[in-house]
């Protein structure tokens, strides 16, 4: 006889297995047992092991669906300030340009986030986690990216720690002191490249502040070569890299991450054929960004068939900021990726549990699997593909991290 902690009974799992030849990795009357935060065992209930059923906590589920818990892996919560005014002018006419000269756009997400204390920039983030918490997620990406010196990057990487001990969900940090040029270094963008490499990587890694470097790699970002000198220098330091490349045009920043088999390349609209094999030979996820793609009312789709055709996985994430995705909510992208990208239910949700993990290195959760961290959510719907039909219905039930129950 065995002895779980806690055992979930009456349960539709979507899996997300994909060894399992069902749809969403399917086990329709199911059970799953935990065992100190891991899942210990899951099948079907009729096939369930015995276990002292009046010393073990034992949840019904009463036919409601269990998935693994939601993974976001590409998002900018740690900022000060907003830019909704900005929205305003956009709307009304004026010009990224003009609002730029006026000292707006990134500058004065920077500024803000520049002039804000750690609590400050904690609280903010707080109430970011608290909404995805509030959807099923469990696990977040955290860039920095709005500092950009080494002080206020360093800043931003302390916070994550923070909110990494005091928050339910669990936090990983990215490194993105190579997301825009501040202020100060206007046209000395190698000079700028040369502390990002020679200051600011050496500290954060020393200080073991994170686990990932990411680059803008773009014609209004940074240079090929430019991203090739933060990641050389990254992966010397030991830390994973990933990018933001070919969202406005292909820079080939795509090749250049599998070169150095990075993580993900971020975004990827116009990414070719030649940018997707790379991808597919180095095992880099394609992370795709709805959110962005319709606030910023863009045409170019990503080659969602390219993808396909070579099998590379594909991750969503919300890309959550205050410029370009003001939209903090992963089930909304669940659906934006259906609508907008043309992706299916199945995909949508292989891209914020399995693959969502995959993106950001970690092989321990985003399948329900024997082994697996008990990160879950418990959802009344009547089948998975109802997590990306539906949009703005609070269906979540129940969320597990690590086997404790977050929200009920």
């Amino acid at each position: 006889m065995i002895e779980p902690d806690l055992v979930i009974t009456d349960v539709n799992l979507a899996t997300m297995d994909g060894e399992r030849s069902a749809p969403y990795g399917m086990i329709e009357q199911g059970a799953i047992m935990i065992k100190e935060g891991m899942i210990s065992w899951l099948g079907l209930q009729a096939e369930m092991p015995e276990f002292d059923a009046l010393a073990t906590p034992v949840h019904s589920a009463k036919g409601a669906w269990l998935t693994p818990g939601l993974i976001d892996c590409h998002t900018h919560i740690l900022f000060a300030g907003d830019r909704a005014t900005e929205f305003e002018q956009r709307l009304q006419g004026v010009s990224y340009q003009q609002i730029a000269e006026q000292g707006g756009g990134i500058a004065s997400t920077v500024r803000a986030t520049r002039e804000a204390d750690h609590e400050t920039l904690f609280v903010n983030a707080k109430g970011r986690l608290n909404s995805l918490l509030r959807e099923g997620v469990t696990t977040v990406e955290s860039k920095t990216g709005y500092g950009l010196d080494t002080e206020n990057e360093l800043k931003l990487l302390e916070v994550n720690k923070l909110l990494a001990e005091h928050h339910p969900i669990d936090i990983h940090s990215t490194f993105l002191g190579a997301h825009a040029l501040p202020p100060e270094y206007k046209g000395q963008a190698d000079a700028y490249i040369d502390i990002v490499c020679d200051e600011m990587l050496p500290r954060v890694a020393k200080l073991n502040l994170a686990s990932a470097v990411d680059v803008f790699c773009e014609n209004i970002g940074f240079s090929y070569e430019q991203t090739r000198r933060v990641f050389d220098a990254a992966t010397k330091l030991g830390l994973k890299v990933k990018c933001h490349a070919e969202q406005l045009s292909n820079q080939r920043g795509t090749e250049l991450v599998a070169e150095f088999a990075g993580l993900s390349a971020d975004h990827i609209e116009y990414l070719d054929e030649p940018g997707v094999v790379t991808m597919a030979n180095a095992g880099t996820v394609a992370v795709l960004l709805p959110g962005a793609f319709y606030f910023l009312r863009e045409t170019q789709l990503p080659p969602l068939e390219l993808l396909r055709k070579h099998k590379v996985p594909m991750a969503i994430a919300s890309d959550f900021n205050p410029g370009t995705a003001p939209l903090c909510s992963l089930r909304l992208m669940l659906n934006m990726g259906c609508t907008l990208f043309r992706m299916t239910p199945e995909e949508t949700l292989q891209g914020v549990t399995c693959h969502a993990a995959k993106a950001l290195g970690l092989s321990d959760r985003g399948v329900l699997k024997v082994g697996m961290r008990a990160d879950f959510a418990l959802w009344n719907i009547s089948h998975p593909a109802q997590l990306s039909y539906q949009f703005g219905v609070n269906d979540l039930l129940n969320l597990w991290i690590l086997g404790k129950l977050i929200q009920s």
